[in-house]
């Protein structure tokens, strides 16, 4: 039985936390949908001190971000986005349309569509997250969506210079530098100044998560991407540094994340978080970890691999650091993950930042019905059908028109019976029609 050496905060905390967000970010799309522009820069100025006229950064400016980075930065971005672009462009080939007589003279088909419009969420409020613009971007430039608008806030007072060169290398349309509640809203909602697109995408902190679930129905998302969630799971054939350093690396993306250890060695466990506060020490970013780790950091303790599916599974992490004896045992048997990271040579960060999977992912257990952003998210798949002739359509017709009044829906059936008679020769009175068939 799985037994728990450190836990975090209660779920009634979390839940009374989660109220307070739905209620401020309630209030907030209200505001932008009644007063537009006017709110959007409101909030802007309240939230992140910044303030515009036009939130649309010129050419101009996007040229002047591009000359502030490093030769190396943009050969570094331009290849992380190329591993991106690769994977995406596998993901799609593997989708085709199809087009199939499934009864002599009955065709039918459907095809993969892209979304006309896609709003690409950007976070870059701790810190600059480019990583977000080539996962979002150049998934939706893959798919062949035709217009893709991008809002990340500013950073430290100004557009941050790299996320501006990644969402434009990536292919942006539109950038705007503009950020949290107020940016979902605009892109979404519309405003005098910015266009409404048809999809929401991109992670970000728990108000835009709370946001775009509030504006699903509106527009598309791509899922629910709250605070980062790392899970390792790990025995005796790796050490605690491994396992402190590879929680304490996605801790540190904010207050609210959480990283749990699941293991079947004790010694390992306690040694874990033994090396967790030594490391917390040391870390730059120790003052968010560690709010992180003590508030939702979680050390279980397993007897074997099974128990450690089964807890795998229902904590449905979005990241899954797999370092095992047998990491293929967690791929073959695990069902509830956004993405899993197997064997000590890869880790989280890799996916993150540049091996090309995608690093929009499903938390707060979303995995447990969805996947992660990928190329067929951006993607329609629409049917179609054919009947070639009369002999098919008189067919089809009449088993039509008897279901149909099986469920009490003549007019239903009347559409059966009209080409029941005009094609297949029957003489069919209009009111008892499906009676006779």
């Amino acid at each position: 039985m799985a037994r728990w050496l450190k836990t975090g905060i209660s779920a009634e905390d979390k839940a009374e936390a989660d109220a307070k967000v739905r209620a401020t970010v309630e209030g907030l799309l209200a505001d932008i949908a009644a007063r537009g522009d006017a709110a959007v820069r409101e909030l802007s100025v309240k939230f992140d001190r910044w303030d515009r006229t036009d939130y649309r950064l010129t050419d101009a400016e996007i040229r002047e971000c591009l000359s502030q980075l490093r030769g190396q930065d943009l050969d570094d971005i331009r290849f992380a986005q190329e591993q991106v672009r690769n994977f995406a462009q596998h993901q799609k080939d593997a989708l085709r349309d199809i087009e199939v007589e499934t009864l002599p003279g009955v065709v039918l088909g459907h095809k993969n569509i892209p979304v006309n419009s896609v709003g690409c969420y950007v976070p870059g409020g701790k810190y600059p997250l480019l990583a977000s613009a080539h996962m979002s971007v150049v998934t939706a430039k893959v798919a062949g969506v035709p217009r893709i608008v991008t809002c990340a806030p500013p950073f430290e007072g100004r557009p941050a210079p790299a996320i501006v060169a990644a969402q434009h290398l990536a292919g942006a349309d539109v950038i705007y530098c503009l950020g949290g509640v107020q940016a979902v809203g605009a892109m979404a909602l519309g405003t005098e100044s910015i266009a409404a697109v048809d999809m929401l995408v991109g992670p970000g902190n728990a108000f835009v998560a709370e946001a775009k679930r509030q504006l699903y129905g509106r527009v598309g998302i791509d899922l629910f991407a709250g605070p980062t969630e790392t899970l390792v799971i790990a025995d005796e054939t790796v050490d605690a540094e491994m396992c402190a350093t590879d929680l304490l690396g996605q801790a540190e993306h904010g207050p609210t994340s959480p990283a749990i250890l699941l293991t079947d060695s004790e010694k390992l466990a306690r040694e874990t978080m033994a090396e967790v506060e030594r490391l917390l020490g040391i870390l730059p970013t120790a003052g968010i970890a560690r709010q992180s780790w003590r508030d939702h950091g979680e050390v279980i303790l397993c007897d074997n691999l099974e128990e450690m599916v089964r807890e795998a599974d229902r904590i449905a992490s979005e990241h899954v650091q797999v370092m095992t004896r047998d990491d293929d045992f967690f791929l073959k048997h695990m069902t509830n993950y956004g993405a899993l990271f197997l064997g000590p040579r890869t880790n989280v960060s890799y996916g993150d930042k540049v091996i090309g999977t995608n690093h929009t992912l499903p938390t707060q257990k979303a995995a447990r019905y969805t996947g992660g952003l990928w190329v067929g998210k951006f993607l329609k798949t629409v049917t179609y059908q054919r009947v070639l002739t009369d002999e098919a359509s008189a067919r089809i017709g009449e088993v039509c028109s008897r279901l149909c009044m099986l469920e009490g829906f003549a007019g239903h059936a009347e559409q059966a019976n009209v080409r029941v008679r005009r094609y297949g020769g029957r003489n069919i009175p209009y009111a008892t029609a499906a009676e006779k068939l």
